[in-house]
């Protein structure tokens, strides 16, 4: 059993609270996060030719099971411009570039400009964890980039802790394929087998890396569907539980 020398971690629903931001852009009287997508593509379009909001919402929704297809059939995420590509395409259309760049722009980082909260505990855990093992993130990018990400870490000052970024619009792949795991422990300078991972889906977070030799842990905060059927070495359920369970998967590996 290799000796654990590093720790990765998902964002959403482990290190953030995935969508708590939306009753954040509800008491500010704004479009939830989905209707507001739509809505603005729908202005960056029309104010170049009038189209129908529904035509806008349809090839949007269409996109969205693109998307969702791809992810979950093949491990990719397309990036934003990606996605956007495909809407224009479906409704016949083109945009300015810099309305397009502008239009990326306000898609990817909606979730910055209005952010979801961080789990509570979790930077202690991390300023914790940081001080005997090498951290990265392996996270999907859904919506919000990489890039995008990183602000929302430095946002809540959590990304200090982190040596390495492995983010599926940057790496090409998302989980659970090893190419995620892997870029992480590339740029950790460690062996796959030597990270554990903390994440709140079974398939990816935990069946994903043990399938690459590494140990996982299931956590539960903020999602907790996965619990009563998975596979996990571990299952912690707040952030300062997290540091003595992986200190005993870690000295079970010595």
């Amino acid at each position: 059993m290799a000796k654990i020398k590093a720790v990765t971690f998902d964002l959403w629903d482990t290190l953030i609270h995935d969508d708590s931001d939306e009753p954040k852009r509800a008491a500010q009287g704004l479009r939830s996060k989905r209707d507001e997508r739509r809505h603005v593509v729908w202005q960056a379009l029309n104010s170049v030719q009038p189209i129908s909001l529904e035509d806008v919402v349809l090839a949007f929704d269409v996109a969205d099971a693109a998307f969702n297809n791809v992810w979950k059939q093949h491990s990719v995420t397309w990036r934003v411009e990606e996605r956007l590509d495909v809407i224009l395409t479906g409704l016949g259309r083109a945009l300015p570039m810099d309305a397009k760049v502008q239009l990326i722009n306000d898609l990817g980082y909606m979730e910055v400009d209005i952010a979801p909260d961080a789990i509570d505990g979790v930077r202690e855990a991390l300023a914790d964890l940081s001080q005997r093992y090498a951290l990265s993130i392996v996270s999907d990018a859904i919506m919000t980039p990489g890039t995008g990400l990183r602000d929302l870490l430095e946002k809540y000052g959590l990304r200090e802790f982190f040596k390495g970024f492995s983010f599926s619009d940057e790496v090409g792949y998302s989980k659970p394929h090893p190419s995620m795991f892997q870029s992480a422990a590339n740029q950790l300078g460690v062996a796959v087998e030597e990270m554990v991972h903390i994440g709140d889906r079974d398939h990816n977070d935990v069946k994903g890396p043990q399938a690459l030799g590494m140990k996982a842990i299931l956590f539960t905060a903020t999602r907790d569907n996965d619990k009563d059927t998975t596979t996990a070495d571990a299952i912690c359920a707040t952030h300062a539980s997290l540091p003595a369970a992986i200190d005993a998967l870690a000295a079970a590996s010595s």
